[in-house]
């Protein structure tokens, strides 16, 4: 061997005893625990050693290892994991939640009102408080004489139409019991605003919904009292649920041919203007709802209502001369009217009476139609529909006949009502 080789040999052999050593050296301080987990039931942990380093490099990772495994066996120490899990009882379905609720509690949802009366609370209201108490809260949807305005139900009207392909389902048509018209009121209206009414207010509307439907007369009261006197015409209409034992036969004989097509929607209900806009007045409608002074325009229609006799008017009126722009006037402002009051040719009686010949005619005299007991006293009296008083019952007709049917505030403008007056006479 030669002697250069020999000097490399013990060159490398010192170098490794160097670096071993002072690798040993550094190790020497480093304490590694030995990492245990217990639990509620103990059971001993091997743990296996960990590999010998391989160089200085790997040094520091063991050594965040090592503590993280330190901090973890501490924490684990003070967990304890149960065995079982505790039972939840489920007999008679008690979860172990809430309580029971008190009379009271329970008293306070207690709205229900029956169909024999109970639960009727104490008060009363008669057909004339309610007329104004409708008239407040009411009439914006439901028209001034329980009619309906635009989409808006109908309240009144419908009798005999059950049996027709579209019938007209109203409180007096369909309605088997009077405590639902009450209930709901109380319960849900007026829109927007429920349970604003007093129980007195509710009675009234009550009261006057059933005058509407020609069910009382107009000095009816309603009360707690008097409720179950009231007999409403489609009470035997119904009859009392036996499917527990028998499918009705709509459900029992599915349909199989010839069936109704898949349904579609093809308008928007606020298209159909079956919501009403916050804030919006729906009187102001023109031929439906004119404002409050303007719907007094309807009054004149409705004295022309009341007064239209057909007793037409005597021969003065029949030779009195016309005013045809007046006249023409007149049939603008009789639009407001149109909605209870019809003219001319096939003209019939509807919320209010027709009016062909009221001009000049008795007061009260429209054969089929039933007016208030004060007004058709008036037209027993003798009393008829002369310019002047149709003048004065249209300016303000509670004023002219504090019990008249007719609901609105009257026609504020003197001209609007001779224009009416006029437009009434091409009918005579």
């Amino acid at each position: 061997m030669s002697k250069s080789l020999k000097l490399y040999l013990g060159a490398a052999a010192g170098t490794v005893v160097v670096l071993g050593t002072a690798y040993a050296a550094a190790n020497a301080s480093v304490d590694y625990p030995e990492v245990a987990v217990t639990h509620q039931k103990s059971a001993p942990v091997a743990a296996a050693d960990a590999p010998a380093p391989q160089d200085e490099a790997d040094a520091p990772v063991r050594l965040a290892e090592a503590h993280q495994a330190r901090t973890t066996a501490s924490d684990a120490s003070h967990i304890t994991v149960p065995t079982t899990m505790p039972e939840v009882s489920t007999e008679a379905g008690r979860f172990g939640l809430g309580r029971a609720a008190l009379p009271e509690e329970v008293a306070a949802w207690n709205h229900d009102i029956m169909p024999d009366g109970s639960n009727l609370p104490v008060g009363s209201g008669d057909v004339w408080t309610g007329d104004e108490v409708f008239a407040e809260h009411c009439a914006s949807c439901h028209g001034d004489f329980a009619e309906g305005r635009d989409n808006w139900p109908k309240l009144a009207g419908g009798q005999g139409t059950l049996a027709d392909k579209d019938p007209l389902k109203t409180v007096g048509s369909y309605w088997p019991y009077l405590s639902t018209t009450f209930d709901y009121i109380r319960r849900s209206m007026p829109f927007g605003n429920a349970q604003s009414l007093s129980d007195d207010d509710v009675y009234a509307i009550t009261a006057y919904i059933l005058y509407s439907n020609d069910l009382v007369d107009d000095d009816f009261v309603l009360s707690n009292e008097t409720f179950m006197d009231v007999e409403m015409p489609n009470a035997e209409g119904f009859i009392v649920d036996d499917r527990e034992t028998t499918e009705a036969h709509f459900w029992a004989e599915p349909c199989m041919e010839n069936c109704k097509g898949s349904v579609e929607i093809t308008m928007r209900a606020s298209v159909l203007d079956v919501t009403p806009d916050e804030g919006e007045d729906t009187a102001t409608s023109e031929e439906t709802g004119p404002p409050v002074e303007e719907q007094a325009a309807a009054p004149q229609a409705e004295p022309v209502q009341q007064a239209a006799a057909e007793e037409a008017a005597p021969e003065a009126q029949a030779g009195a001369s016309i005013d045809m722009a007046l006249a023409a006037e007149g049939e603008g402002v009789f639009k407001k009217c149109k909605s209870c009051h019809q003219v001319g040719d096939g003209a019939k009686n509807r919320t209010g009476p027709m009016l062909n010949g009221v001009v000049g005619a008795t007061i009260g005299q429209v054969e089929g139609f039933k007016y208030s007991n004060d007004m058709a006293a008036l037209g027993e009296a003798g009393r008829s529909w002369t310019a002047e008083d149709l003048n004065a019952f249209l300016e303000k007709p509670k004023d002219f006949l504090k019990k008249t049917k007719m609901s609105f505030a009257g026609l504020r403008k003197e001209e609007d009502r001779l224009a009416v007056i006029e437009y009434l006479k091409t009918f005579q």
